[in-house]
């Protein structure tokens, strides 16, 4: 009853005119994100995280949010009318969805990964709503040792899921972790690493570091490595479904949900498994005519279950963020940096020193499922427009952005500098295939475990051995040695298995 009376309360502070017009403009601002090819979610809101000096902050945490959600409904317009996925998580949608757009039936692919997008949404929106509180409370009885194993924890999940080399991964993160250290010691008030540059006394703002790993790198890479993408000839029907569409669909839609619900609770990491496993589950659970289609004609199982998958994933995914302060993908990362702005810790203490601002935040996904359907079914054909902006105009818009942005917060220009020369190391990690999202939670995590770090000492009286005596944290130890070493094993135990089938048929051979 408590939760219901919290979430009412939450919906009163979200439907006030002014955070209704900023929710409605960020889920429109996500769509048109997700829309445009290489224009991700991560890269509009470090574009857009300088509003947070200016504007209120349930506003912003409500219009960021809806900038997060909103660009997984985009990605799907896209991938299915042009085959160009505006987020990794749409490509699979791109498979089934574009063939079907060739087929002739567009309309009823985008049909079903609208109201997909909605049902999970809504769905994944209702398990944040009663499971988040009691995860923050089980959070809140936990001490120095626990935070300071769970931002581990968070250090490794984030480092060895959000890349393809956990070595790349983790050199990402300790780049973030030295970036984080710049300034004065929390406790001594030395200087540390400003190399004699006042400006960096107060360290380095996470605004600057998100903005030029992001949008500045994303800009300067994309000018520098990418070549020009050809427009697609779809012809755009109307959006609508038969009734064997919705047959098809309902099932894959609740069975999507389910799949990516746990993906975004726990701290995996990225739409790309659940949305794979959705498909395979689809495909191996269709028959006849249906199953003819995957791959040739475009099944629409394909389209909807992988869309539902994404969704809740995402929305899903405010739950590790909010009670325990982890992210799980680049943009929560950097919604991280936005909490972080407004001198917010996301974590336990979240749910009762700022309730109003989490429940404000809840109850407009809700409100922002609603707004994104109404958007995305019937002005498909403007987000389709949008992808007639020439890149150089679209990618010169962005750099004016982030620098009039980054130097609007102190007016200083040395952040300029900076910023540029943090965008130009975020084009090296790109080419190199260095994660980013790593840094980021590196530089703003860094700081709080070096404090619960020593504060744990502190407890244990110099001893380290205080990790080994509390039960949750040896626990949360041997599920960061299983998120090191598992993948691992499996990925060896998968290699053996498929080198013993291949000398099995060459032996036949």
């Amino acid at each position: 009853m408590e939760i219901f009376d919290a979430l009412l309360a939450g919906f009163a502070t979200a439907i006030t005119p002014a955070n209704l017009l900023w929710a409605l403009v960020g889920c429109a601002l996500g769509t048109a994100v997700g829309v445009l090819p290489g224009i991700g979610p991560a890269v509009a809101v470090a574009m857009l995280l300088p509003i947070t000096a200016k504007v209120d902050m349930t506003a912003s945490m409500i219009f960021f949010a809806g900038i997060y959600y909103g660009a997984m409904y985009g990605g799907s317009t896209a991938s299915i009318l042009l085959n160009t996925p505006g987020e990794t998580a749409s490509m699979v949608t791109a498979m089934e969805g574009n063939k079907m757009a060739k087929s002739g039936r567009a309309g009823a692919a985008l049909a079903t990964s609208a109201i997909g997008s909605f049902v999970a949404g809504t769905i994944a929106t209702m398990v944040v709503t009663l499971f988040a509180p009691g995860v923050a409370e089980f959070a809140v009885k936990l001490g120095p040792p626990e935070y300071f194993m769970l931002m581990v924890l968070a250090f490794t999940t984030v480092s060895a899921v959000l890349g393809q080399s956990s070595l790349r991964g983790m050199t990402a993160l300790f780049l973030g972790l030295a970036l984080g250290c710049v300034g004065m010691d929390q406790i001594s008030g030395a200087a540390r690493y400003t190399v004699g540059k006042m400006e960096l006394l107060d360290g380095i703002d996470i605004v600057l570091v998100a903005v030029g790993l992001f949008a500045v790198a994303e800009v300067l890479y994309a000018a520098l490595y990418e070549g020009r993408v050809e427009e697609s000839q779809n012809q755009m029907g109307r959006v609508h479904m038969t009734r064997r569409d919705w047959r098809r669909s309902i099932p894959a839609w609740l069975r999507g949900t389910v799949i990516g619900t746990p993906f975004g609770c726990i701290p995996a990491g990225g739409t790309e498994i659940p949305t794979f496993l959705s498909y395979a589950t689809e495909k191996r659970l269709a028959k006849g005519e249906d199953k003819a289609e995957f791959g040739t004609r475009g099944a629409i199982e394909g389209v909807a279950g992988p869309e539902a998958a994404n969704n809740a994933t995402v929305t899903a995914a405010l739950i590790p963020l909010l009670t325990l302060g982890i992210p799980t993908s680049n943009t929560t990362a950097v919604l991280l940096g936005a909490f972080q702005n407004y001198g917010l810790n996301p974590g336990p203490q979240l749910f009762t020193t700022s309730a109003t601002l989490v429940w404000a935040l809840i109850a407009s996904l809700y409100i922002g499922n609603i707004m994104l359907l109404v958007l995305n079914l019937p002005m498909v054909g403007l987000w389709v427009k949008l992808l007639k902006i020439p890149r150089p105009q679209l990618y010169a818009g962005i750099l004016i952005f982030a620098t009039v942005g980054a130097y609007g917060m102190r007016q200083s220009t040395f952040d300029l500098f900076l910023l540029y020369g943090i965008g130009l190391l975020g084009v090296l990690m790109r080419r190199f295939d260095f994660p980013t999202a790593p840094v980021v939670v590196g530089m703003i995590l860094g700081p709080l475990a070096e404090a619960q770090l020593r504060n744990a000492i502190s407890i244990g009286e110099g001893s380290w051995m205080i990790f080994l005596q509390r039960p949750m944290a040896v626990t949360l130890l041997v599920i960061v040695l299983a998120v090191l070493i598992v993948p691992r094993v499996l990925r060896r135990w998968a290699e053996r298995n498929l080198a013993h089938a291949r000398q099995s048929v060459d032996d036949v051979s």
